[in-house]
């Protein structure tokens, strides 16, 4: 069985800790509001932390963040992949990967739901009511190494 491993990026730990909580995005004091991208963007961060997701989105998305990387869009592809719905005190992820090959997709995806909710809740205080997972590819080592034959010489 494959290891899926959590890769932790500075400054962050792995427990999962209430240091945000839901009821203080709502005080005496005020409200917080937090944007549908900022949640967006660290399912994105979340489920890349995770070794076996090779990348995110569906093909057409991908084929569209390949054409924006070669012609140096400063637009970030990090939510690529990534829809949420975000309300005051909750927030339900969708995400769609694409896995490498061999990668157990029950273990992986486990993996991926259970840090994209540990991420965002520790982060924004936001209770995580569902993370989906859609497996939209396998990520095969040979297609990537294939060079296109060349048309004209």
């Amino acid at each position: 069985m494959a290891d899926i491993t959590t890769t932790n990026p500075p400054g962050a730990t792995g427990s999962s800790g209430t240091s945000g909580t839901a009821g203080g995005l709502v005080t005496e004091q005020g409200k917080t509001s937090i944007a549908d991208s900022v949640v967006a963007k660290i399912a994105g961060i979340a489920t890349r932390e995770i070794s076996g997701v090779h990348n995110m989105g569906s093909g057409a998305a991908r084929t569209m963040g390949a054409i924006k990387e070669k012609i140096g869009s400063s637009k970030s592809t990090v939510s690529q992949g990534v829809n949420v719905e975000v309300g005051e005190r909750q927030a339900a992820v969708d995400l769609d990967i694409v896995v490498e090959y061999g990668i157990p997709i029950v273990d992986l995806s486990k993996a991926v739901r259970d840090n994209v909710t540990q991420r965002i809740e520790r982060m924004t205080g936001l209770e995580v009511t569902e993370v989906n997972v859609f497996v939209d590819d396998i990520f095969l080592e040979e297609e990537e190494k294939a060079p296109a034959p060349e048309r004209v010489q």
